[in-house]
């Protein structure tokens, strides 16, 4: 009975077929392609390519730490690791037209003796037409031959560019493993270019952002300080209204006060004039005396009118300043060119009455008046100084007048009745002293009369209690 084939042993050609098997696994893993005598050295080969590949790839793992926004290093190191695998003395990375915009850096190259080149005209002509290649339409097959290798850089499939390599030595044709070598170098280039990129992306937009909080706070700030000005004009705007609808009551009392009791006190001081005529002409001198003391009275009454009438007609100096300034600028200006006038204001202007202005106001323009038409005046000065203690008013002429002679004038007025034509520098004195100030005459600089009205800052009691009864 013949034996059964299970129980024969395999003969040696069936051992060398089994052997024929394992073979290609071997030789991936390997390389080795033969047992024969050349066994040892294409190991050797094959063991001096993968050294070659380990020390790429630990150079690209050392590059790799060190790696954050910029891909240069990394660059560099690819380009290194694939010239000594390769031997080669010229490599580059190349970007196409289009891709990772982002990033300025579109290609390195390493030239002999390990040169980093970035500008197209420091590339040899024959790489610079590569160079323009690369930027257009590209394989996505590796290529060699003719001492180049040419290994697409791929990132989800899609290419970014090459990885380029060219030697001039005598070479063995470059393998499959060498080709895996250079294509995990390619890749890991264009992953690290496409990291750089990611992270410029995201710093900008972490400054835009960063850009866009500050705004939005400083909008929010602004918000707010709007918000604040706002509510100020509004509280504002009904202040003004009620100071509207107050000044618009005060100017009807103002009005009123003018066209009737004003006319009557004027008729009044005229019929009481002529009744003194009258008692004069009979030597009545009783009756004169007494019609003189009602003609003072009334002539007091129209000032305290005219008074009020300008407190109601100006608001009081704590709503929009004093307004003596402007009366005596406007003053001076009726005067001009006839007489020329000068207006100098001193100090810090000090809140006083609507009363005391409006007395100021009449002493200067009474003083112009009578320089004008009786100092035979070139010239004439109006100063109005402010301290904390005091309000002055000064009107200086270069005329002809004597203050000897006005100073007796005065005392004349004040102490001797008159007809009330007169009355001018009494009056100036009258108002003065009402407003608990003092009224002086002296010779001026300019050569002519010096006029100074002196008051208190602070507006006395009785004022006060007029002004608030006014308005």
């Amino acid at each position: 009975m013949p034996p059964s084939s299970a129980s024969v042993p395999p003969s040696d050609a069936a051992r060398g077929e089994a052997r024929e098997v394992d073979q290609p696994t071997l030789s991936r893993l390997t390389g080795v392609r033969s047992g024969k005598q050349s066994y040892y050295a294409e190991l050797r080969r094959t063991e001096a390519r993968m050294t070659s590949a380990v020390q790429a790839l630990e150079g690209i793992s050392a590059a790799l730490v060190r790696i954050r926004d910029d891909p240069r290093a990394l660059l560099e190191e690819v380009l290194r690791a694939a010239a000594g695998h390769l031997r080669a003395a010229w490599t580059m990375i190349a970007l196409r037209d289009g891709e990772l915009p982002a990033l300025s850096m579109r290609f390195l190259a390493v030239g002999p003796d390990a040169e980093i080149i970035e500008t197209v005209r420091e590339l040899p002509p024959w790489l610079s037409r590569e160079l323009a290649k690369v930027r257009g339409a590209l394989d996505t097959a590796p290529t060699t031959g003719a001492g180049w290798v040419r290994v697409p850089m791929t990132l989800d499939g899609a290419v970014l560019g090459r990885l380029i390599a060219h030697y001039d030595h005598p070479r063995d044709i470059v393998e499959h493993a060498d080709l895996w070598v250079l294509r995990i170098l390619a890749d890991q280039a264009a992953v690290s270019m496409h990291t750089a990129t990611l992270y410029a992306t995201g710093a900008d937009l972490r400054l835009q952002a960063q850009q866009l909080y500050d705004e939005i706070a400083r909008n929010s700030q602004d918000l707010e300080t709007r918000t604040a000005e706002l509510e100020r004009a509004e509280r504002r705007l009904r202040v003004l209204h009620q100071r509207e609808l107050l000044d618009a009551e005060r100017h009807r009392i103002a009005l009123e006060l003018h066209d009737s009791v004003a006319q009557f006190v004027l008729s009044a001081g005229l019929a009481v004039d002529v009744c003194r005529a009258e008692a004069a002409d009979r030597d009545d001198d009783g009756t004169v005396a007494r019609l003189t003391d009602a003609r003072d009275l009334i002539a007091k009454a129209g000032d305290q009118v005219r008074s009020v009438i300008y407190a109601l007609n100006h608001e009081p100096s704590g709503g929009k300043g004093p307004v003596l300034p402007e009366l005596l600028q406007g003053l001076a200006a009726q005067h001009r060119p006839k007489l020329p006038v000068t207006v100098r204001f001193e100090g810090r202007p000090q809140p006083i009455s609507a009363i005391a202005e409006h007395a100021l106001a009449r002493i200067a323009g009474e003083a112009l008046f009578n320089v004008s038409l009786h100092a035979d005046a070139t010239r004439a000065a109006v100063r109005l100084r402010y301290t904390p203690e005091e309000v002055m008013l000064s009107i200086n002429d270069d005329g002809r007048g004597d203050p000897a002679q006005l100073r007796r004038l005065l005392r004349l007025e004040v102490q001797t009745d008159s007809d009330g034509r007169h009355q001018g520098l009494a009056n100036m004195a009258r108002r003065t002293q009402e407003l608990g100030g003092s009224f002086t005459v002296r010779r001026s600089k300019l050569g002519g009369i010096r006029l100074d009205a002196r008051i208190p800052a602070a507006e006395p009691a009785a004022d006060r209690a007029a002004g608030g009864a006014d308005d």
